[in-house]
């Protein structure tokens, strides 16, 4: 898979391969490697990245932080998933949309600088970064989504069909 959604997609080993109705923790766990015990992602014996799921964000890394949502923003955000990578401290959140006909996702790609925002606020206390990342199925690849498209990277997030490359997320790639 090349970036901007350019290109076939890569073997399973070396990008995050959704489908559907497929988690971030799932997906992890059949690429060669890895595995994932509870909310804590491990490659080759050593913790790599933690995920956070919906609330989690909040009551698994926020609170066991010290840090109160409520004085930052003034409202959760949930998101379908957030990865947390220990080697380049950025937490990288991820929203999955599928689509099959048009409908409400086709706003909700527009909301993606304000949740950025919203989640650095929440993220900064901790001194980590933070990319927010749509995983799209291959209905947005439509010229007419060519605007919106160009609309999330032009803010600062990002976008891939179907898949995320380990490479982005700075995790390893597994050996041939």
């Amino acid at each position: 898979m090349i970036r901007g959604g350019k290109g076939g997609r890569t073997p399973l080993k070396h990008g995050l391969h959704f489908e559907k109705r497929t988690d971030v923790a799932t997906v992890i766990a059949k690429i060669p490697g890895y595995s994932v015990v509870g909310d804590t992602v491990v490659f080759g014996g050593k913790d790599v990245a933690r995920l956070y799921k919906k609330n989690k964000l909040y009551t698994g890394l926020l609170a066991t932080t010290g840090v109160d949502y409520r004085k930052l923003i003034s409202k959760k955000l949930l998101p379908d998933d957030a990865v947390l990578v220990l080697v380049n401290k950025t937490l990288f959140v991820v929203e999955t949309k599928f689509q099959t006909v048009a409908g409400s996702v086709d706003e909700k790609l527009q909301t993606c600088d304000f949740k950025l925002k919203q989640y650095r606020k929440l993220i900064t206390p901790l001194g980590l970064d933070v990319k927010y990342v749509y995983v799209l199925n291959d209905w947005f690849r439509k010229k007419e989504y060519a605007d919106v498209l160009a609309y999330i990277k032009s803010v600062g997030c990002e976008y891939f069909f179907e898949e995320i490359p380990l490479s982005y997320l700075g995790l390893p790639i597994p050996n041939k």
